[in-house]
């Protein structure tokens, strides 16, 4: 799961996606194309949101998205448009390029629809994007789940 920062909407797909994958069959992990909070826990307001739905994801630590998550990772989910041009550009490859996919694109194929990043908002912004990401990631989480049976 892949935002700019790391720490508004990439953890909170992290953290739902791991609640719909049987515990220890998946690895999810999150980034952002930037490295400014590498190290630091998701925002506050994501923490939040995450917790009145259920999820703690307060252990979360933020990392810059490297090359090597190509070779780490089968899927590589990403936010918005412009996170999707930035991981593309880092692609040593085009199997490398196959694996990343507009989060969004699981509900509207094709469409190019972003999750807006709730960072200048308010909680309503978190709560919408929490939304958007719980829909998205039940889908993945059938995908995989099914492709891993």
């Amino acid at each position: 799961m892949v935002c700019l920062g790391n720490i508004c909407r990439s953890p909170l797909a992290e953290g739902i996606l791991q609640s719909k994958l049987p515990a220890g069959k998946f690895m999810v992990d999150s980034a952002g194309t930037g490295g400014w909070h590498a190290g630091q826990e998701p925002d506050k307001r994501s923490i939040a949101v995450a917790k009145t739905r259920g999820l703690n994801i307060s252990c979360q630590k933020a990392r810059q998205f490297k090359v090597s998550d190509f070779k780490e990772f089968d899927h590589i989910y990403v936010m918005d448009s412009s996170n999707l041009r930035d991981v593309l550009k880092l692609a040593p490859d085009e199997a490398a390029k196959a694996k990343v996919k507009l989060m969004m694109d699981e509900m509207f194929p094709g469409e190019m629809v972003d999750v807006p990043d709730p960072y200048f908002g308010g909680p309503e912004d978190f709560d919408r994007v929490y939304d958007m990401l719980e829909q998205a990631c039940a889908i993945v989480a059938t995908k995989l789940i099914k492709e891993h049976s």
